[in-house]
């Protein structure tokens, strides 16, 4: 590499590290699966006369066949005395949420219970919310009117008063509720689970691998365990990071789901802004709702450049709830300012297409009362347009949602744009994404949203993604403070190199699982992903 007499030398000097470096990740991804293998876990079978099978006749829609398939991968692999360890990945609203309550009704039918974890909290009320609606009776346990089969649903967060929280940490522990959702508020000292069966966690790029074993160390034995992601994830992406987990995808989108059109649309351009705001109108008149994001919660300081840094002013409170935001290349030093909720919401109640309709905002700072009352005045159309920060990228689901306005979609990546899509079109209504955009034509920040307006692959768009950013930041190098942990390995050129090495390392791994016979290997490991590296990879 560093003394070549010509071209070849180096290029297979190169070669030889680039396969060290996937060698060695892949073989500390094989001593965890060995580990987990070798743990014991309780078997959850199914039973034919239980929550689930009640649920599945009582559904008023048909499965689709990814959600049949990979529902009987997990019902198989919890049926076994030995930990499931998945991640189900699927396309925004393919049904990801019913495939997990599912298979937490068979572990609660044998006995068991299970536990989400979710990011925030507006999601985990969302996730508490849906499972009940979707439950029916079946979330009634011990109360009149309840089905003979049912549980209970209960909700774990920070900001629940002293009753409900009292309530609700009594149902987890007697196990009355088989079902508990919650943030990090499920991981105090004072929560305890009567028998803990599943670990459910949403998102876990949002979740240290600390947290999440804190969750698990409160079952008597080592719960299964079901990581859900609605961000796709790139198949050399899910080898690299995920690759201590099965994995299972849905690509299909239950039938009923409306078509969304994506345009882009120039910030500089007046007449385009204005005929955004008479489109966010028309549907609030046809009874619908319009999400407004932003990138930021406070506008900026007078003095700001606009650009990614220090020069935005932005804190870390201001973008608590908001994205890694992305630089935009080639911009100019007079970018404007990027556009803020508060800024935003105040700006638009004097815009004329939109007199007389009712403006929220939503964002990481306020309290979660502020939040619920929020989201439930959105949801009855009490207040038919929301003003919110990235909060309502995952997981929130308003029906009647038609309209998504998003300033400055040039700084966000491609996944994320995504995300935010999928949150119009949930309903019988058609659903419309506008992008303001800055973007010069063909940068690359307008070849990202260019992009997004031609194609709703998710799949699609997360190779896209991949291919326009750099593996810091797709891999979680922006969280970590430091550049990429990959110094010559590049997950979407190399993963021809990613595959051999996966499969050279796992069959080390398996005829030597602790390594005794090869110190070297393990002291590499050792090296390489150390604890707080080894977190930094779970978080990717």
């Amino acid at each position: 590499m560093h003394e070549p007499f010509e071209e070849s030398d180096w290029r297979r000097g190169q070669e030889r590290l680039r396969y060290e470096e996937a060698f060695v990740l892949q073989a500390a991804l094989a001593q965890r699966r060995t580990r987990a293998a070798a743990q014991e876990a309780t078997a959850r079978p199914a039973s034919d006369h239980g929550a689930l099978a009640e649920f599945d006749q009582a559904l008023p829609f048909t499965l689709t066949q990814g959600q049949r398939v990979v529902g009987a991968e997990i019902a198989d692999e919890i049926a076994r005395p030995r930990p499931m360890q998945r991640l189900l990945q699927g396309e925004v609203g393919s049904g990801k949420t019913v495939v997990a309550l599912r298979a937490m009704l068979q572990v609660v039918d044998a006995g068991g219970q299970a536990a989400l974890l979710a990011p925030t909290e507006v999601l985990a009320a969302q996730h508490a919310r849906t499972l009940r609606s979707m439950l029916g009776d079946l979330a009634a346990g011990g109360m009149l009117g309840g089905s003979p089969n049912a549980t209970r649903v209960a909700l774990l967060t920070g900001s629940l008063g002293a009753a409900a929280r009292k309530e609700a940490l009594l149902d987890a522990a007697s196990g009355a509720a088989g079902i508990v959702v919650g943030t990090h508020a499920l991981l105090g000292d004072k929560v305890q689970f009567a028998d803990l069966g599943l670990v459910v966690v949403d998102e876990q790029h949002r979740f240290g691998v600390e947290q999440r074993d804190a969750l698990r160390a409160k079952a008597r034995t080592t719960p299964h365990l079901l990581v859900m992601t609605a961000t796709p994830i790139p198949r050399t992406v899910a080898m690299t990071v995920f690759g201590d987990l099965e994995t299972s995808s849905l690509t299909e989108i239950p039938a009923g789901r409306s078509p969304i059109a994506t345009v882009v649309v120039p910030a500089s351009n007046e007449a385009w802004m204005q005929r955004v705001w008479s489109r966010v109108r028309e549907e609030v008149d046809a009874g619908h709702r319009a999400y407004v994001v932003c990138p930021r919660i406070d506008p900026d300081p007078p003095d700001a450049t606009g650009k990614s840094g220090e020069a935005t002013g932005a804190t870390s409170s201001d973008l608590e709830d908001g994205p890694d935001l992305l630089d935009l290349d080639g911009a100019a030093e007079d970018r404007p300012p990027l556009r803020a909720v508060l800024e935003v919401a105040e700006g638009l109640a004097s815009v004329p297409a939109l007199a007389g309709v009712r403006i929220g905002t939503l964002h990481g700072r306020m309290p979660p009362a502020e939040k619920d009352a929020a989201m439930a005045a959105f949801a009855s159309g009490e207040v038919p347009v929301l003003v919110s920060t990235t909060v309502v990228e995952v997981g929130v689901d308003v029906p009647e949602a038609t309209v998504m306005v998003v300033f400055d979609a040039d700084r966000f990546g491609l996944s994320q744009l995504h995300q935010l899509r999928g949150r119009v079109g949930r309903g019988s209504a058609a659903g419309l994404c506008l992008l303001v955009s800055v973007a010069e034509p063909g940068s690359p920040a307008a070849v990202r949203v260019e992009t997004m307006a031609e194609t709703t692959d998710g799949f699609r768009l997360a190779e896209v993604d991949l291919g326009l950013r750099s593996e810091g930041d797709v891999l979680g190098a922006s969280q970590s403070g430091r550049g990429s942990s990959l110094r010559l390995l590049r997950v979407v050129k190399d993963a021809a190199v990613i595959e051999d090495a996966r499969r050279d390392a796992t069959a080390v791994v398996d005829d030597d699982p602790e390594l005794a016979e090869h110190p070297v290997l393990a002291a590499t490991i050792a090296e390489q992903l150390d604890p707080e590296r080894e977190e930094f990879l779970e978080r990717a």
